[in-house]
């Protein structure tokens, strides 16, 4: 873990380049959402990587692009397109809601055409892991958990007292995981065999900006 003063570019360039450092490598996907500090430095440091968009996200910017009174109508059109169960389903429920909105919720239908591509990478993998890997809902808990350590404190003297802190959190956090496995790589490991790509740890990342 690293203690930043900002979300910025700078700020998740040298994470990821520290991350490197201590030997991370072989990564295949990433998912976070659209901040523009954490992707480019995304691009810089894991190129050839499948980045997905956080669906979550996502969604909460398109609803923030239309009126009040049409919210739920387009959450719920948007919630078919995001969660179609190929490519081709996808894009012909896209048709529809920039069919279906474009004159209400203009806004709306821009930000899902221009984010669709991106939100759909996860599409790419196999079924199994589409529901987990559709967005950073498991970085969201932690982060959760995290803030609400951190809201007791309220403010650290020195970045040495936060590092213990969250430090303990997430080092009783990693002991639950390594009893609670959730994702089964064995399946994907095939899958990734099966591409003929060579097997270097098949990384998955989730971060949340």
């Amino acid at each position: 873990m690293r203690i930043g003063d900002t979300e910025s570019f700078a700020t998740w360039n040298e994470t990821f380049r520290w991350l490197k450092g201590r030997g991370l490598g072989g990564v295949m996907f990433l998912i976070s959402d659209d901040h523009a500090g954490l992707v480019e430095a995304a691009a810089q440091y894991f190129q050839g990587a499948s980045w997905q968009r956080c669906q979550v996200h996502l969604m909460r910017n398109i609803l923030g692009q239309c009126a009040h009174r049409h919210r739920a109508e387009v959450a719920a059109a948007a919630k078919l397109v995001l969660q179609a169960t190929d490519m081709t389903e996808a894009k012909r429920r896209l048709a529809e809601f920039v069919e279906r909105f474009a004159k209400t919720a203009p806004k709306s239908v821009t930000c899902l055409e221009d984010g669709f591509e991106d939100a759909m990478a996860v599409m790419a993998l196999p079924e199994k892991y589409r529901k987990r890997l559709r967005s950073t809902n498991m970085q969201e808990r932690l982060n959760e958990e995290v803030r609400r350590r951190e809201r007791v404190i309220r403010i650290f003297p020195n970045d040495e007292s936060a590092l213990r802190l969250i430090g303990a959190l997430l080092a009783e956090k990693n002991e639950v995981w390594l009893e609670r496995k959730y994702l089964d790589m064995d399946e994907f490991n095939d899958w990734v065999a099966s591409l003929n790509m060579p097997d270097d740890s098949g990384n998955l990342i989730t971060m949340n900006g």
